[in-house]
């Protein structure tokens, strides 16, 4: 926790700000994951597949969550913000896994296209209008050093890869979310 908020911290004021989303609905364990909105009323589903998927959320507040021990030397801050969520995963050395992976399951019409920018957007098929949006992943290290992040999709499933090898830790990366 203490690594997320120095990151976030020194990262300034364009990080989303942790708030309340009445929209966004918690599972109680880590596999449950997230229930978040699109801009066109409807809700997506995005998981959290882990090795310790039984873990329970520590609630801190209603708008901020902590998975301890969710892999090895790994950690999820999970915040709600605004128009979505971010799932701050936090490595703790060098034996944690260098991909995490985030099942989505979304609405009927709905598809994820690949960005220029290394994010995905969900799209309205029908339309063609993005609704949601899962931003390109950061990461850095206890130095505040930039570490290679990136996405790849699996089927429905968003890879986020952290090559953190050689990082000073805690190592920090970013999914996030935003409708």
């Amino acid at each position: 926790m203490n690594a997320a908020s120095r990151i976030l911290v020194a990262r300034g004021k364009h990080e989303p700000q942790e708030l309340d989303n009445p929209d966004v609905a918690w599972g109680q364990r880590a596999r449950d994951g997230v229930w978040v909105p699109t801009k066109d009323g409807q809700r997506i589903h995005v998981g959290i597949d882990v090795a310790a998927g039984d873990t329970v959320h520590q609630v801190l507040r209603p708008t901020l969550r902590v998975l301890v021990g969710v892999d090895v030397d790994t950690d999820i801050v999970a915040q709600t913000t605004a128009s979505g969520i971010r799932l701050l995963t936090v490595v703790h050395g060098p034996d944690a896994p260098a991909e995490f992976r985030f099942p989505v399951s979304l609405a009927d019409g709905l598809a994820l296209e690949a960005m220029p920018s290394g994010g995905y957007d969900v799209v309205h098929l029908r339309y063609g209008a993005t609704v949601g949006r899962f931003y390109n992943p950061w990461a850095c290290d206890s130095m505040f050093r930039q570490v290679k992040a990136d996405y790849a999709l699996e089927g429905q499933t968003v890879v986020m890869r952290v090559q953190h090898e050689g990082a000073y830790y805690p190592v920090v990366a970013d999914p996030h979310y935003s409708r």
